[in-house]
């Protein structure tokens, strides 16, 4: 079933969630640029912490990236020491990346900044309103790639 919502509603929540993602990238963007970095370098910090030895090929599917786009940031972050890539035992062909001891650091400093802000905004709006803005993120998720 589908509900009908008022362009206005409508055009209150686009509103609402552009502003909610500037407040949400914000401070992890603050803190990336001091080291030369983007919101790309935390993409591939953010997957290869939730997944230690993703290889580079289920990077690309979960991030709907080509290997020409994720060249360079990936290679940025092997360079300064954050991420290490190695073989993998099942195929010498695959490449197995982690982040390494500054990696893991680097990317729960800003898990925390995010968490942080979450955990504020789900207090503030109840558990009844955390679970409904949960489902809503994971209908339009189901809209996107699905690794």
């Amino acid at each position: 079933m589908q509900t009908q919502l008022s362009n206005t509603l409508l055009r209150d929540a686009m509103k609402a969630f552009f502003h909610a993602y500037l407040a949400f990238t914000d401070k992890p963007d603050e803190m990336l640029a001091k080291r030369g970095l983007a919101r790309v370098h935390h993409r591939i910090l953010f997957f290869v912490a939730l997944h230690p030895g993703l290889s580079v090929k289920d990077l690309l599917g979960y991030l709907d990236v080509t290997k020409q786009a994720i060249n360079i940031p990936l290679r940025q972050l092997m360079e300064m020491g954050l991420i290490a890539a190695g073989t993998a035992a099942h195929d010498k062909r695959v490449k197995e990346l982690r982040l390494t001891e500054e990696g893991r650091k680097l990317e729960e400093a800003l898990h925390r900044e995010q968490a942080k802000l979450l955990m504020l905004a789900f207090a503030e709006a109840g558990e009844d309103a955390t679970r409904g803005w949960l489902a809503v993120n994971q209908a339009m998720a189901k809209h996107a790639i699905a690794p």
